[in-house]
């Protein structure tokens, strides 16, 4: 055969793989609103960068009827390329090809993109959309499968990892993304769930869907399991590329440069004015977020999950910062297990892609009640206390307004290692509010049960208390606030800070590793 006959026969093979599963398969994708396999990847990667690895690999299985059937790519497209001009490796299943099911050279495939991803240094994307293990390969789609989960842990904190969930993902597949830092689904085609409704009716007798067990909403905002519910698949992919963005490509770079044309001397008047003065009445903590920010642009991250809890990504003097911030809207920004949760890990991934921290405080304290307590609020929120511990980024606290008792210290205090810490004139910072303190405090019921006024006592040493104890200044004079500034100048404050601690350098005592709580 002839050199131009072999780069022909070539070609005839690549373009047979390229069709997938089939036009008719390939329709019926696009019927349900989703992109092809093919189509996701070229999405994500910019125009003609994207490089296929694996092509023509086979699966092997002599099982039932296996050898005489085709699987295109082995239903996974795997490579690398540009996003945004910076490398990264990915992976997407192809449904069109035997339902995206994952047998032994399915997960070979993918593993490799892992392993390269990890020796380059680089991000590594999975678009997951699969029928679940291939069962006529038996235990080594088992295998398959446990390969990759050993190195999702082995990746984690070293280089960013993103899952989007397209369509199905169930039983064993869905620890994978459970094991990255970020996950994306698409509302109404994806699911992820361990075990279908078909196994929770025979076993449970309960009646459910698939969109109400598992769905991207559900997951979003009842479980937490994901971070991102979005409209479309080019939804989930535009905001991956924007999640990148704000990214290192690894725990040993920092995150890039972005120039966004905004003053770090810019002063933010609307925030002396952006506290009631009511103390119970609530206002917005994105408000705050959005004003001191670079553009105002934040990239809230598990939006619809713990909404007591806000955190995200933001720049400052065009560098990448984690913003975390109780929020005064949802059960007056007490934190509780579940927000407990999303601050912790948030933290974690922080801390080990060198992304500085910037805390917001306004928090009555944890939430009260039997269930949470039963559910373990104990153990859960120690897990914010031992993130921000364990924390050697530069670690920022601005506190807006309530900065109660255990929840004073859990918020990225300076008892645990916050570097620079802010007040606004309006913070409470005490042992609790002046309302439960009167009710404790043994001179305080004394008077009050003696007065002609009880009620009107009351309403005296309350105030008597906050002006002694619900202010900013007697945790300055301890120094354990480093300066009570005007809510106008915090950007500036925050960028002085930041730049002033560039060049930190911190290092904890050498252990295997700790034992967190959960």
């Amino acid at each position: 055969m002839k050199v131009s006959e072999k780069i022909e026969e070539l070609k005839q093979k690549e373009e047979k793989i390229r069709e997938m599963g089939g036009e008719a398969r390939v329709s019926k994708q696009h019927d349900k609103n989703k992109l092809s396999a093919r189509e996701r990847i070229l999405f994500l990667f910019d125009e003609g960068t994207f490089r296929e690895i694996d092509m023509f690999v086979k699966h092997r299985s002599t099982n039932f009827n296996m050898p005489q059937l085709e699987i295109p790519s082995d239903g996974v497209i795997s490579g690398h390329g540009l996003v945004n001009g910076r490398p990264v490796f990915a992976y997407a299943q192809d449904f069109t090809s035997r339902g995206g099911s994952l047998g032994e050279k399915h997960a070979a495939k993918i593993v490799k993109v892992m392993d390269l991803a990890m020796k380059a240094g680089v991000p590594i994307v999975g678009m997951n959309d699969s029928g679940g293990a291939r069962v006529e390969e038996g235990i080594d789609s088992l295998k398959g499968y446990g390969d990759i989960f050993f190195r999702n842990s082995r990746a984690s904190g070293v280089i960013p990892q993103i899952s989007v969930i397209m369509g199905p993902c169930a039983g064993g597949a869905v620890y994978s993304p459970a094991m990255t830092d970020f996950v994306f689904m698409v509302k109404k085609t994806a699911h992820m769930f361990i075990t279908s409704p078909y196994v929770i009716k025979t076993v449970t007798g309960e009646d459910t869907t698939f969109e109400e067990l598992g769905g991207a909403v559900v997951n979003n905002a009842k479980s937490g399991n994901a971070h991102f519910a979005c409209e479309s698949d080019e939804d989930a992919i535009e905001n991956v590329k924007i999640l990148l963005s704000y990214l290192p490509e690894n725990n040993c770079d920092d995150a890039p440069v972005v120039p966004m044309g905004d003053d770090p001397q810019r002063l933010c008047p609307e925030l002396d004015t952006i506290i009631p003065d009511n103390p119970k009445a609530a206002y917005d903590i994105r408000d705050v977020i959005h004003s001191v920010v670079d553009q105002g642009e934040f990239y809230e991250i598990h939006e619809l999950f713990a909404q007591n809890a806000v955190i995200g990504l933001a720049r400052l003097n065009n560098r990448t910062v984690g913003i975390i911030a109780n929020q005064p809207l949802v059960l007056a920004g007490c934190l509780n297990i579940d927000s407990s949760d999303k601050i912790a890990r948030f933290i974690r991934f922080c801390d080990a892609f060198n992304i500085p921290l910037i805390t917001f405080v306004d928090v009555p304290g944890y939430l009260p009640g039997c269930d949470q307590e039963w559910s373990g609020v104990i153990r859960h929120g120690a897990k914010i206390l031992w993130s921000y511990s364990e924390a050697t980024v530069p670690k920022l606290t601005v506190t807006t307004r309530k900065s109660y008792g255990g929840a004073y210290i859990a918020m990225s205090s300076q008892h645990l290692g916050a570097d620079m810490l802010f007040a606004w004139p309006s913070a409470q910072i005490a042992v609790m509010g002046a309302q439960g303190a009167v009710n404790i405090v043994t001179s305080y019921r004394k008077e009050i049960k003696e007065a002609a006024d009880p009620k009107a006592k009351t309403e005296e040493k309350i105030k008597e208390y906050e002006d002694a104890f619900n202010t900013p200044y007697i945790a300055a004079e301890r120094g354990y606030i480093d300066a009570v500034i005007q809510p106008s100048e915090t950007r500036i404050r925050l960028i002085d800070a930041l730049e002033a601690l560039a060049t930190k350098k911190e290092s904890l005592p050498p252990k295997k590793h700790g034992n967190i709580p959960v």
